[in-house]
Formats: C-alpha cells, structure tokens, sequence
C-alpha cells in the first residue's frame, strides 16, 4: 500500500476495479479545509484518461509492472505474434488492445512487453523506428518559401507528414511517441 504522498509519475495503482497509471499529480494545500491531491491517470488497459482527487493521506494499492524484451515475429488476422527474447515462448496479442503500436511495427522488430502477473497490458514500441516510404507526392521546387510538407505513407501504412525533397522508397527515421519525420536514414 502507498500512500497520496508516494505519487510519481509513472506509477501504477489499483483504483476502480482497475489498474492505472499516474500522469500527473499536483498537491493542492487550500487556505481552508484538508489538503488533497489532484492526478491525472491513465487507463492501462484501454488508455482512457480521467482527472480524480485524493484526500491527502489516502491510501491506495501500487502495483508492480514488469517489462520484459520481445521480438515482433509476425501478423495472423487480428493477432499479431511476439517472442520471449530469453525463453522464446510465443504470445498472440488480439490488435485491438495494441492501438496504434502496429503502425510502428515491422517483422523482427524489438519491442517492450509491459506484464502484469504473466498477462500482457500494452507494447510499448522503440522511441524510434526506420520505416521505408511507399507513397508520396513529387514536391514541386518553388512550392513554398518557409520549407513545406506533404503527406507520405509508409510501409506500415503509418500517414506522416514529411519536407517536400522526400520521395518514394526512401528510409525515414519516424518518433513513435509522437507521430513526427525525424530524418532521413
């Protein structure tokens, strides 16, 4: 058990029925009345984001995550095939509880398994990932004068947002946690 006082960020409670994990959390000591803390937490499950108070001093369960490396291997319908990169056990997550992970991923690929008592809660994709553009429009020189964008798609099927001089079949380095161009490889 832990208390209002040991929040971080990061950290992973038992509240609801469910396990969440802390984004934010500011302690508020008001001229009148009992202290309290406000947090933002996240849904480790299903990514959901609700704002909720504690009272100071409030004790709640923290819970323990474990990540452990995986190797993308490969995709079957809606279930995508990772590997135990120590005991090469296999495990088949259902895509719908990877979001948007699948975009960034490519066979082979090293990823981050967040468990909880031996059962998957999310993939966590490197911070940085090479992806090979398969569609974009030609930029045209004279397009703009403050360097302009054009969409690309990439092998995955990922839509970014890449400079004019980008073409097809280029390698592009993309961030995972945002979205975003990075450079070319």
């Amino acid at each position: 058990m832990a208390s209002t006082s040991d929040f971080r960020n990061g950290m992973v409670i038992r509240f609801r029925e469910g396990l969440w994990s802390i984004v934010e959390f500011q302690h508020v000591k008001p001229g009148k009345g009992g202290a309290f803390v406000r947090t933002k937490l996240k849904n480790v499950e299903s990514g959901r984001v609700v704002e909720e108070t504690f009272r100071a001093g409030e004790r709640v369960e923290d819970i323990r995550l474990e990540r452990r490396d995986f190797q993308y291997l490969y995709r079957e319908g809606s279930f995508f095939t990772f590997m135990n990169l120590e005991t090469y056990e296999q495990i088949h997550i259902a895509q719908e509880q990877l979001g948007d992970v699948p975009l960034y991923l490519k066979e082979g690929e090293k990823v981050i398994l967040v468990l909880h008592d031996e059962r998957s809660l999310a993939v966590e994709p490197p911070y940085t990932v090479e992806l090979r553009v398969d569609k974009t429009d030609p930029g045209l020189r004279g397009d703009t004068a403050q360097g302009g964008t054009k969409p690309a798609t990439m092998e995955t099927g990922l839509v970014i947002q890449v400079p004019l001089f980008i073409e097809e079949g280029e390698v592009l380095k993309v961030d995972t946690r945002t979205g975003k161009y990075i450079s070319r490889v």
